[in-house]
């Protein structure tokens, strides 16, 4: 049975739920993490009663100890993992302009996106390459790019978010921008040993109770372009991003 482990799973309302679902139904066992193990290991239970094969860990990307010790359970009770799904993000204030950030805080959203995740592939990628065919999976943000025409960081906020009225490019984005030059990095690095990694943006989200108001779509449809970077095909494309199976601009 294939693996794969998703970061970030803390409620049953939010996407990394619903990718372990989704993949949970094509018949992988999936690992959920997330920092509090209790949370991880109720969600992990939940899956279990629908029939899908699930365990947990606890994963904080700000601790590397925790990193090191969920690999060491990965590895016995599986000895390798298929997928790796970077789904765990921070975003904190919002609003404020590059004048006002504080950057200390600034600092624990850049450690987390980006640093974080890049520990978590480090840590697990011996696991990932002796699968043979690993692949992973950066869900950034059109907000990370120069060109996306909804999100992107010279357009924002596109026609589709309009009715957001004058929202701010947030320093959240500049982390996404960074995490997709990482994914670049990675593809590169990793291609000798047959490892896919891509960029993933799941678009405008219901993942938070009122933002269908706003024309969030269900988190159904957005974990659909996830898994499918999940389950590429071995010549499946490498160190590009998507959304919906469709290539985004940088």
């Amino acid at each position: 049975m294939k693996t794969a482990l998703i970061t970030g799973v803390s409620t049953k309302i939010g996407l990394g739920y619903e990718i372990a679902k989704q993949l949970g139904q094509e018949g992988f066992h999936v690992i959920i993490a997330a920092r509090k193990f209790e949370q991880a290991d109720s969600i992990a239970a939940e899956l279990n009663t629908q029939g899908i094969k699930a365990s947990a860990v606890c994963i904080d990307l700000l601790d590397r100890a925790s990193i090191t010790e969920a690999v060491k359970k990965v590895k016995r009770d599986h000895q390798t993992l298929d997928v790796l799904i970077n789904n765990a993000a921070l975003m904190l204030d919002g609003s404020a302009t590059a004048f006002e950030k504080n950057l200390d805080e600034f600092n624990i959203e850049f450690e987390t996106n980006v640093t974080g995740t890049w520990a978590v592939t480090q840590y697990f990628y011996p696991l990932i390459v002796a699968s043979g065919h690993g692949r992973i999976v950066n869900v950034s943000s059109g907000a990370g790019s120069y060109g996306d025409l909804d999100f992107g960081i010279i357009n924002f906020p596109g026609p589709a978010l309009n009715m957001m009225g004058d929202y701010p490019l947030t320093p959240y984005a500049i982390t996404k921008l960074a995490l997709n030059g990482l994914t670049v990095k990675m593809s590169k690095d990793f291609r000798r040993d047959n490892v896919l990694v891509n960029a993933i943006c799941p678009g405008f989200t219901a993942t938070r109770p009122g933002l269908a108001a706003y024309g969030a779509r269900p988190v159904s449809e957005s974990a659909k372009g996830i898994v499918w970077a999940a389950t590429l095909a071995d010549n499946g494309p490498t160190g590009q991003f998507f959304r919906d199976g469709k290539p985004l601009p940088w």
